[in-house]
């Protein structure tokens, strides 16, 4: 797998609610929620000057009354971005590992008690932000962010006596499934619960043509990175964000 592509689909399949091509730079703006749909990702060549550039992207993001962040990739142009902009009193946050793995070897799951869903639906997203703690305000945001996901998607809750304690979102394209918005209940962590939800989500993408899989979870979340190991990812690369200074 090229870990460039992982990059494209990854921008492809968590969409913003509104997109700008810059000389070669990514901005994407989303209300504020989460940092990938709010920060540039500068994965291609760029030609401007440098600090003007910087500047012009910080407007952008200040008019939105969001701070100016950047997503840092290996794939980053130009290549000295990161101390550049550590140099203009930006912050690095949130290291994350990208990771993926191929659907082959994964194992069927063995719990079956989940509900899929291939349309964006109020309910998925009210027990999402339940288990997630997000704030009311963000919830049409949400909705109007997985609607503007143009490829298959899969909206997946997990019962336990009939109550959803794990929920999750796989996006599929070009044989690719990416996971996103893994969250179990946390009265219910370390039970097995997310492990059996994403293992029906793979299972859902391999039926629907995908053959691997990628994710990306932080470096200081130790279980999801040891599930993430037994299920058979491995890192392929990482990245963090450069985030303003207030």
């Amino acid at each position: 797998m090229d870990s460039q592509l992982i990059e494209e689909l990854s921008l492809n399949s968590w969409q913003p609610l509104s997109t700008l091509l810059y000389d070669g730079w990514v901005i994407r703006l989303a209300n504020g929620y989460t940092k990938r749909a709010n920060s540039i990702s500068p994965i291609y060549y760029s030609t401007y000057d440098l600090n003007a550039k910087i500047e012009q992207c910080e407007q952008i993001y200040l008019n939105q009354g969001l701070l100016p962040a950047f997503k840092i990739t290996p794939f980053v142009k130009p290549e000295n971005l990161d101390e550049h902009l550590n140099e203009r009193d930006y912050s690095r946050v949130d290291l994350t590992s990208v990771q993926t793995a191929e659907l082959k070897k994964v194992k069927e799951p063995v719990l079956h008690s989940i509900k899929l869903d291939e349309t964006v639906n109020t309910e998925w997203v009210n027990h999402f932000c339940r288990l997630n703690h997000v704030e009311e305000k963000y919830k049409d945001t949400i909705v109007k962010m997985l609607s503007n996901i143009a490829t298959k998607k899969c909206l997946i809750s997990l019962y336990y006596k009939e109550e959803v304690v794990a929920c999750g979102l796989g996006v599929i394209e070009r044989e690719h499934i990416g996971l996103y918005d893994i969250v179990t209940d946390s009265k219910f962590r370390r039970q097995g619960f997310a492990e059996q939800l994403i293992l029906n989500l793979l299972k859902w993408g391999k039926e629907k043509g995908a053959k691997y899989s990628y994710l990306a979870v932080l470096l200081n979340n130790n279980p999801a990175l040891k599930l993430y190991a037994k299920i058979g990812f491995t890192e392929r690369y990482r990245y963090w964000y450069r985030v303003k200074n207030a």
